[in-house]
């Protein structure tokens, strides 16, 4: 009995396996996208910034982006690390079978 229930789990694990690394994926992927739009954001505000000539928003806003854009290249690299991951099971998965 306790054979025929690791059975159906490793089964159960090797068909979802894949599907719940993709499901993880996307939220990687949402975070890079989320932070395109905040550095297309910051551009918008430092330009306002500097027609309105605030030097010290200007400088602010800034140094914001620049967070932002090492928080994207951060998010970048889980992303592509996830999606790596996920490769390796399908390959994984597939050379089993």
């Amino acid at each position: 009995m306790k054979l025929v229930q690791s059975l159906i789990l490793a089964a159960f694990v090797a068909v979802a396996g894949p599907a719940l690394a993709q499901s993880t994926a996307a939220p990687a992927k949402d975070a890079v996208k989320a932070d395109k739009e905040q550095i297309k954001k910051d551009k918008q505000q430092i330009k306002a910034d500097q027609k309105a000539g605030n030097t010290d928003a200007v400088k602010a806003d800034k140094d914001k982006m620049k967070s932002d854009k090492a928080k994207l290249k951060a998010d970048q690299k889980t992303a592509k690390a996830q999606k790596k991951e996920a490769k390796a099971q399908g390959t994984a998965t597939t050379q089993t079978k």
